[in-house]
């Protein structure tokens, strides 16, 4: 280009006193030109795009109902894969159960055999009340403040676009990463996750993969500190059953199945509250007690009309959540549950099997399911630079209080580190009127451009990896 102009400038210089203005001349035009092209290409470059048209395909994502039970995934998954396709991502459907796509897009490294990166998210929503919304939850209102009122806003539509569009600002600066890159949209997380992550991770696919870290979901701050998770509490949904002889509506007797139920539901509660003091006196994060709330209470005896009111009931079941962190004693908890919460000396009934959902607190090593965070991980330590570098500062790790499908990845022996980049917001997810402002999304992309350059670009093999053929 320049050596064009350079033709065209000696063919149109008009009257010079001296070969030696001339030159002058020809270089000053020759810097000149290749000056504005310098300045053309920079101002049209995908890597300092109109924040509106980032901001409109955030909301063109969260205007596709994913909502649980009945999401459109087919309809989330041709439009990432529009997106993959603008910015030159392979990508490949899979459907380890039929009409529950999970799309895997890939950046190939420049080395094959280092462990690659995973980068996940899940395509679906919990489901919302729509007349409680000041918007509707579908329709990505985006007000006079900047807040996007969206259902997926924080759980997790933002992060699966916000890797996204870090890519394209990696790829508009010609970046080549030396791991491979993978990004996976999957379905059911909002229901478990069975027939989504848990099924992929047992795959042959996610074997071949030869993943070395997996991003996955965390949660907004209301703090300037992002909030950083290395482990989360396992789900126990329990479900106790007590009986009794059933009698008249005005008896009054020992040992029916309602009072007996009532005594360790008291006994539960008081567990709870142990619990919970601990973290209100600030001696423990959320994450780091284990909670219990009861889900339902089903006894009595259908009428017509309801229940018929002078007869008492045989049987009363109550359904509990329980959230057992990794470092919990768990063998402490179930014998706590089969001695106090559910004895046979009440004619209560309890066994493994009664649990609708039991994960366990250790991998299949027998580890706790857990990540490190110190200098052991140099995962962790190349996060903390990556969004230090990024103008952006991390709280201090934490045990997730809920449940995310980063537990498959860990109970595999990965390291997984949960991570929204949302901080000064409300704790939204499943709430209603829930929203991300468009500045903190648009820094969080930002966070991530420069952790996937960090996280990418590290060429050591950690000794703390696990072989692929373990996996």
């Amino acid at each position: 280009m320049c050596r064009y102009n350079l033709k065209l400038i000696k063919s149109t210089h008009f009257r010079v006193s001296s070969s030696t203005e001339i030159k002058k001349m020809e270089i000053n035009h020759l810097l000149y030109l290749c000056f504005l092209l310098v300045l053309i290409l920079t101002k049209t470059t995908p890597s300092d795009e109109d924040p509106s048209v980032i901001i409109s395909r955030f909301q063109q994502y969260l205007q596709i109902n994913t909502s649980q039970p009945t999401p459109d995934y087919h309809k989330a998954v041709e439009f990432l894969i529009s997106q993959a396709k603008s910015i030159s991502l392979d990508h490949q459907t899979i459907e380890l159960v039929d009409n529950k796509p999970l799309l895997l897009l890939k950046w190939p490294g420049s080395d094959p055999k280092l462990p690659s990166i995973l980068l996940y998210s899940h395509t679906d929503v919990v489901p919302s009340e729509q007349d409680k919304w000041t918007y509707h939850p579908f329709a990505a209102h985006l007000d006079s403040t900047g807040n996007i009122y969206a259902r997926g806003s924080q759980d997790m539509k933002c992060v699966g676009m916000q890797y996204l569009e870090a890519i394209r600002k990696l790829k508009a600066t010609g970046f080549q990463p030396l791991r491979s890159v993978y990004l996976s949209f999957a379905p059911d997380e909002e229901i478990g996750g069975h027939d989504g992550a848990e099924k992929f991770a047992d795959s042959d696919v996610f074997k071949s993969l030869n993943v070395g870290i997996v991003l996955d979901e965390g949660l907004a701050s209301p703090t300037e500190n992002y909030r950083v998770f290395y482990a989360e509490r396992c789900p126990w949904w329990l479900v106790i059953k007590a009986k009794g002889a059933p009698g008249h509506g005005a008896k009054l007797y020992d040992n029916s199945a309602m009072e007996n139920l009532l005594k360790s539901i008291e006994i539960v509660r008081k567990f709870r509250a142990s619990q919970f003091d601990m973290v209100k006196a600030g001696l423990k994060a959320e994450g780091e007690v284990i909670s219990v709330n009861m889900a339902f209470l089903k006894a009595g005896t259908p009428s017509p009309t309801g229940f018929v009111m002078n007869l008492q009931p045989s049987e009363a079941e109550a359904g509990f959540d329980i959230r057992v962190p990794p470092t919990a004693n768990a063998e402490a908890l179930e014998r706590r549950i089969a001695e106090e919460w559910a004895p046979a000396s009440r004619n209560m009934t309890f066994e493994l099997g009664q649990f609708k959902q039991k994960a366990s607190i250790h991998d299949k090593f027998g580890r706790p399911v857990l990540t490190a965070t110190d200098s052991s991980n140099p995962w962790w330590s190349l996060l903390e630079d990556a969004v230090k570098s990024a103008n952006g500062k991390l709280g201090k790790p934490e045990i997730f209080p809920a449940s995310t499908d980063s537990r498959y990845f860990r109970e595999r022996g990965l390291p997984a580190i949960g991570f929204s980049p949302m901080a000064n917001t409300p704790i939204l997810l499943h709430d209603h009127n829930e929203f991300l402002n468009q500045a903190e999304y648009l820094k969080g992309i930002d966070m991530y451009e420069s952790i996937i350059k960090a996280f990418a670009s590290y060429a050591q093999h950690p000794k703390d990896e696990v072989a692929r053929d373990e996996l």
